[in-house]
């Protein structure tokens, strides 16, 4: 096969195209990544690093839980760190603690067991549920790139997709010919298939997040505000009781549209988010009192406050449905996950589309 023809080019060195091409190299096909960057600087590496396994449902929750092995099995092979404690939600009020029994499917802990676990103010209960898994976002997705490179997937960096046809990827670099072409450009779909964005109602959601001195914690910690965005409780009838009330004490929660939701990295920095804003284009320019209420919720969970080191800007895709899969033409896909979950979905996207593209007969995924 010539030097510019491939199985599969994969458009897009997020983790949703390191996830096709780790699928596709496992199958021993032929695996070309190119990227208009010259590294991994997006959502891959921008986010908590919390692998949700079990905080959703339906779909979301099938390519979660393929992910979670595809997370291990890399974890082992490329060398990052890892870790598979579960994760713990608090519940700070009694109608929160009503959310977490209605959900199961995880422990239930007293205030005292969640302090043991997380160092919390005023925790009425919790729950611990294992499965979930945690990786250092800014180590994890350029360490699958390092290894996916040793097992011979070329990299093409600083390389545009400029177009995409049948058997053709057209590049700022020329042509490159493969069999599949997938395009996982996450919120930049407009830029390469404009009409398909909006027939899909793709838009970009802009959020805050900071890094601060560790609190010594051990677990992905979520909370009450974390229930109203999971499915696993968002759609317990309890949560409108929580909904409800946040409405009426927290207005501030809903007007940012937060998530308080924090992780430690191995290097005991904490990972503060996040604050939701949405558009076809996101300006750059954040909102200081966005960082400050972030600040203050921090201070108040952990009753402390925490020196800021970092403080940034995320952006991803957003859509009225969670995933994006579609086939413009024969032998190309566009895939994206469509809300903040890339990291504990988007290797089970991939490894499910590309069975679809290559079929089963090709072996298993990484």
């Amino acid at each position: 096969m010539a030097g510019d023809e491939f199985d599969l080019a994969v458009v897009g060195a997020g983790i949703v195209g390191l996830g096709h091409a780790a699928a596709a190299v496992e199958r021993g096909l032929k695996v070309v990544v190119v990227d208009r960057t010259t590294a991994i600087l997006g959502s891959s590496v921008r986010n908590f690093g919390h692998i949700g396994t079990t905080v959703h449902t339906g779909v979301a929750d099938e390519y979660a839980r393929r992910a979670n092995g595809i997370w291990r099995t890399l974890a082992d092979r490329a060398g990052f760190w890892l870790r598979e404690s579960g994760s713990l939600i608090v519940a700070r009020a009694d109608d929160e603690l009503a959310v977490l029994e209605e959900a199961g499917s995880g422990d239930l802990l007293t205030p005292a067991q969640v302090s043991e676990r997380a160092p919390v103010v005023g925790a009425v209960g919790g729950m611990l549920r294992a499965g979930d898994l945690q990786v250092d976002p800014r180590e994890a997705a350029p360490a699958v790139a390092r290894y996916l490179a040793a097992r011979g997937v070329e990299f093409r960096w600083r390389t545009a997709a400029t177009g995409v046809e049948s058997g053709v990827l057209h590049t700022s670099r020329g042509e490159i010919r493969a069999e599949a072409v997938v395009a996982c450009v996450n919120f930049d779909v407009d830029q390469l298939f404009p009409a398909l964005a909006e027939e899909h109602g793709v838009i970009r959601c802009g959020l805050d997040m900071l890094l601060a001195d560790g609190v010594g914690l051990q677990v992905p910690l979520l909370t009450g505000s974390s229930m109203l965005r999971y499915s696993a409780f968002s759609t317990m009838p309890s949560a409108t009781a929580v909904r409800e009330r946040y409405l009426r004490e927290s207005p501030e929660l809903f007007d940012r549209d937060v998530n308080q939701m924090y992780t430690e990295r191995p290097d005991g920095t904490l990972i503060v988010g996040d604050t939701h804003y949405r558009g076809a284009a996101i300006e750059p320019f954040q909102d200081e009192a966005a960082f400050e209420l972030l600040q203050r919720l921090t201070a108040a969970l952990f009753g402390r406050p925490t020196r800021v080191r970092q403080r940034w800007q995320g952006v991803y895709a957003q859509a009225p449905e969670d995933f994006l899969i579609a086939a413009p033409t024969d032998g190309v896909r566009v895939v994206s996950v469509t809300t903040g979950i890339g990291m504990t979905t988007g290797l089970g996207l991939a490894a499910t589309v590309v069975d679809q593209l290559f079929g089963s007969t090709h072996g298993g995924t990484p």
